[in-house]
Formats: C-alpha cells, structure tokens, sequence
C-alpha cells in the first residue's frame, strides 16, 4: 500500500462510525458492477416492507440516538 493511501486510511479509521460508512459508501458508488440496478431494486422492495412493517405497527422501534450510541460504544477507536 502506498504512503498517501496508508495516510488516508489511517485518517478514516479515525473517523465517527457514521462518518467511516459515509466514507465507504461513497467509495463503494464509485465503483459500477453489472448487479447493482439489481440491488438497489431489492434494497428498495425491503425498505418498502420495513416502512409497510413500521405503519403496521408489527415491528418494534428502536430510537436512533440509542442505536448510535451502541455503534460508537462498540466501534470507537
């Protein structure tokens, strides 16, 4: 691995949780692959279940902060 590339993965392993998936996601969409209009349909299909599942009142909620304050417990470098 190059020395640029080491500098910048050790600056990101350094971000918040949320900041590093935002980093990899924008990493990961940079890329084009032949199944991802496939994925995004699936994706899409189950967030309309989880949002369908929620307006039913068949699934229970976490609120975000909790989830995220279990994230940063368990991921904070």
């Amino acid at each position: 691995m190059k020395m640029q590339t080491q500098q910048v993965l050790k600056k990101a392993v350094g971000l918040p949780p949320l900041e590093r998936v935002e980093l990899l996601e924008g990493i990961l969409s940079s890329f084009d692959f032949p199944a991802r209009s496939e994925n995004d349909a699936k994706w899409a299909l189950e967030a309309e279940a989880r949002i369908d599942a929620f307006d039913s009142g068949s699934i229970a909620t976490i609120p975000a902060d909790v989830v995220f304050e279990k994230i940063e417990k368990k991921y904070a470098p």
